[in-house]
């Protein structure tokens, strides 16, 4: 089914400001640079429960899946949305132990290293700032899990955080930075990562990295939990696998679940639907910690819209003019930019979530991004005509539905993964 997307190809690729190495770079023996290859949008703390009161002498364990590999590492965390500095007393990073079975907060002991500060295994993350680790020698392998653990030794207040992570997190009392085993971690929320933000690769002549700026659709929502079938992780794979013998790009997934482009998380929605703070700001508002400052962030891939129509009733015209504007502004940076269509989602919800109405606007954005607005874009992903039934257009396939008529599930979302074509993304 992936074969049926239609993808548009408008125009030559906007040249990207930084897109390889010059000849004088190549001329460098042994020349590298920093790249991401994991990373992940965040929010402020919600109103209620655990990230709202933070972490107080805890320890939290958890799982990243990097997109491509390199000699060296380092890790980024971040205080964007706190209420005050936290204390970072003790910062670990691992493999896992893939021997101890599921337990999926078990760590290889021999790949244990302590993360340091300017020297110093202990730091502050200043109110609103992200804090750096120094470069540490541990060889990262493409398409590999890594376990980072923090410890919190004083309470940090509200926590800043990604939502929907699809992986298990292991919260436990005191410091468990180098426990191998994961006895001690007594809350196991298949939910988040608190204060991690990313993890960047050193490389041999990056060709940067994709940046996939979406929703819940691409967030993994209907995917299965810890098994990394979100559809950006699916392109990384496939990226790795296409060209093995170049260096690919990294993928980066800044998705939000319940992301719009023109309301905030906490904004309430159709169908008694409360808002969070973890569905983060409108999409423009976050365009410059999100996209513009991810390391060698290259092509933007755009897919959003949906939440915007079922949520609030938002016009074909509204969120025409928002998609116009962060393509103007991705190509201002130099980036090459591209748009998803809006996929389908009839039976999702109840009275008043999906109606034919609402319908007819997602078909008009969809129209215009396949016919004439398609043309501002350096490349227009036909995700719509990938996912859709063919016998009812105004619902997902039954073979791509998770079971909530609106998230692909892992086959929808291999299907949306192959449907990229790799030559816009530098391949």
């Amino acid at each position: 089914m992936a074969s049926a997307a239609t993808l548009l190809i408008v125009g030559t690729p906007a040249v990207v400001a930084s897109a390889g190495p010059t000849d004088t770079d190549r001329a460098r023996p042994g020349r590298t640079e920093w790249a991401g290859s994991w990373a992940a949008a965040v929010t402020r703390g919600n109103t209620v429960g655990l990230t709202n009161t933070g972490l107080n002498d805890q320890s939290i364990r958890m799982t990243v899946h990097t997109s491509v590999g390199g000699d060296r590492l380092r890790v980024r965390l971040t205080n964007l949305y706190g209420e005050q500095a936290v204390k970072v007393g003790h910062a670990t990073i691992a493999r896992p132990n893939t021997a101890t079975g599921d337990d999926r907060s078990d760590i290889d002991p021999a790949t244990l290293r302590e993360l340091t500060f300017g020297g110093a295994t202990s730091a502050t993350i200043n109110r609103g700032a992200e804090l750096l680790s120094d470069p540490l020698d541990l060889p990262v392998d493409e398409q590999e899990d890594l376990l980072v653990t923090l410890h919190f030794p004083v309470l940090t207040g509200p926590v800043t955080f990604h939502g929907q992570s699809r992986a298990t997190t292991f919260i436990g009392a005191t410091d468990l930075t180098t426990a191998a085993g994961g006895a001690g971690f007594t809350i196991k929320p298949n939910c988040c990562w608190m204060f991690l933000s990313g993890i960047d690769v050193e490389r041999r002549l990056s060709p940067g990295a994709v940046v996939v700026y979406g929703d819940s659709i691409a967030d993994g929502n209907g995917s299965t939990v810890n098994a990394n079938k979100r559809w950006p992780d699916l392109l990384a794979a496939r990226l790795a696998d296409a060209r093995p013998e170049v260096r690919t790009p990294g993928v980066l997934n800044m998705s939000l679940a319940g992301n719009r482009l023109n309301h905030e998380g906490p904004e309430p929605g159709a169908g008694g639907f409360p808002g969070y703070n973890e569905l983060g700001p409108n999409a423009l508002a976050r365009l410059n910690e999100d996209v513009f400052a991810q390391t060698g962030a290259r092509t933007l891939i755009t897919h959003l819209g949906i939440n915007d129509i079922w949520m609030n009733g938002d016009s074909a015209e509204s969120i025409i003019a928002s998609l116009r504007q962060l393509n103007q502004q991705a190509k201002e940076r130099g980036l090459t930019s591209l748009v998803g269509t809006i996929t389908p989602y009839e039976g999702n919800g109840g009275p008043g979530v999906w109606t034919p109405e609402k319908d007819a606007t997602r078909q008009a954005v969809n129209t215009w991004l396949r016919g004439p607005g398609g043309q501002e874009f350096d490349g227009v992903l036909d995700f719509d005509a990938v996912l859709r039934d063919p016998a009812q257009p105004s619902r997902l396939l039954p073979a791509y539905d998770s079971g909530d008529h609106i998230h692909p599930n892992d086959t929808g979302n291999q299907a949306m993964a192959d449907a990229v074509p790799l030559r816009l993304l530098g391949l």
